[in-house]
């Protein structure tokens, strides 16, 4: 009985999917069910077995090497109805607090704390106090301008919206700051945004935060929450992410999705895009290219 399907997604700017890879992944995750195509040559859903999931370790070994992504799913509650997503190098291409400090001058003081708490090596708040407090000071006019810096990655607005257009309740969660988030959420088209408040006082930076700190339990917290309160199961939901501060949400969640994840998050997390977009995502769900909204 089928009760996975396996998704492959090639990064379209560089590769595509062709038929010799597809048939490499069958004959990995040893599936005899005819393939559908998402896109041509870029994404396929191939229906697998429950054992498939013991074979995706070797299907990735043989994929070394090609920029494919690779995501097993259930084919029951595919399509998410919720999705909760990390903002910095997830969403958009940066790490907005970084982006601060570099136009402060201390861009490689404060890049050093935050790489060591994405990695899991800081306790989050600790982390999240130290480099504020380096911000003591400064203009509060730098956020306008590291605000300029920020990109968003390839495929967000088509995930939020394609995800909405379809019912989902959609969500942007970050250790950062609001001031980032909020205008992320507009762009995205995001119904809520939840994240830190950097104070400031008479123009300037005061080195703090308000209080609670946003960090993982407050990430998991929220996917829980809203989950309840839109009366939907875990398997309903979708978490995204790339940092230690993650793993809570992404662990709890229905799928949980890797996103150029840190090295101690690609160890606990088995779904993950190491080399496409936001769009496997959607093709992750069972979404066809031809139905995605936004683009």
């Amino acid at each position: 009985m089928m009760s996975l399907v396996l998704t492959l997604v090639a990064r379209r700017d560089t590769t595509t999917l062709d038929a010799a890879t597809i048939a490499l992944a069958r004959d990995c995750v040893e599936s005899t069910h005819p393939h559908t195509v998402l896109s041509p040559e870029e994404a396929v859903d191939l229906p697998c077995n429950a054992d498939a999931a013991s074979r995706l370790p070797a299907l990735l070994d043989a994929l070394a090497g090609k920029a494919v992504d690779a995501v097993l799913t259930h084919q029951a509650a595919r399509r998410k109805l919720l999705l909760v997503s990390d903002m910095d190098s997830t969403i958009v291409d940066n790490e907005t607090l970084d982006d601060l400090a570099t136009h402060a001058g201390i861009g490689e003081k404060i890049a050093a704390i935050t790489a060591r708490s994405m990695n899991g090596e800081l306790d989050f708040a600790t982390a999240l106090k130290e480099r504020v407090a380096l911000l003591k000071g400064l203009p509060d006019s730098l956020l306008e301008k590291a605000w300029q810096d920020v990109k968003l990655n390839e495929g967000a607005r088509t995930l939020v919206q394609t995800m909405r257009a379809n019912g989902a309740y959609t969500a942007l969660v970050s250790g950062g700051f609001t001031f980032f988030t909020s205008r992320v959420a507009q762009l995205c088209g995001f119904q809520t945004n939840h994240a830190n408040t950097l104070l400031a006082a008479q123009g300037l930076l005061t080195g703090q935060t308000g209080q609670p700190i946003l960090g993982p339990d407050t990430k998991l917290e929220l996917l829980t929450t809203l989950a309840q309160q839109h009366r939907l199961a875990p398997e309903q939901t979708l978490a995204i992410g790339d940092g230690a501060n993650d793993l809570p949400m992404l662990k709890a969640a229905g799928l949980g999705l890797a996103f150029f994840a840190k090295p101690i998050v690609r160890q606990a997390i088995t779904a993950q895009i190491n080399h496409t977009s936001l769009r496997t995502a959607l093709f992750a769900q069972g979404y066809a290219a031809s139905h995605f909204v936004g683009e």
